[in-house]
């Protein structure tokens, strides 16, 4: 084979009815608005609509029962977002979770399909 494999895994949480929760996408908005100071910011930085931010941490606070953002609006120095402590919690939970899979995983991927390397690579 002449090209090289890797390994891409998606770390998903979901409720008992199947409902996606948090994942990859929310943790990357999470640490925009944390990068921004704003959800809009956090948005637009990941091409997404401000609607579907929205919708995506309204989710996650139903489903985790707390608040995710501590917003302020407008004002003097205008307006602005952060994460709560326990959406701050959840997100490094989950990075670490991710990191700690990702590894194990990585390293199966090598002990299974390490062999691929040496495949006869006649085409037929």
């Amino acid at each position: 084979m002449d090209r090289e494999l890797h390994l891409k895994l998606t770390v998903r949480l979901y409720t008992e009815d199947d409902q996606r929760c948090f994942g990859p996408g929310i943790a990357t908005l999470l640490e925009r608005v944390r990068e921004h100071h704003s959800l809009r910011a956090a948005a637009a930085s990941m091409e997404m609509a401000y609607s579907k931010a929205w919708r995506i941490i309204r989710t996650a606070e139903a489903v985790f029962g707390c608040k995710m953002l501590s917003s302020t609006i407008g004002g003097q120095h205008g307006g602005g977002a952060v994460l709560t402590p326990e959406a701050e919690r959840l997100l490094a939970a989950y990075r670490a979770y991710q990191a700690d899979v990702e590894g194990y995983a990585q390293g199966r991927f090598e002990e299974a399909f390490g062999f691929y390397r040496e495949l006869d690579r006649k085409a037929p």
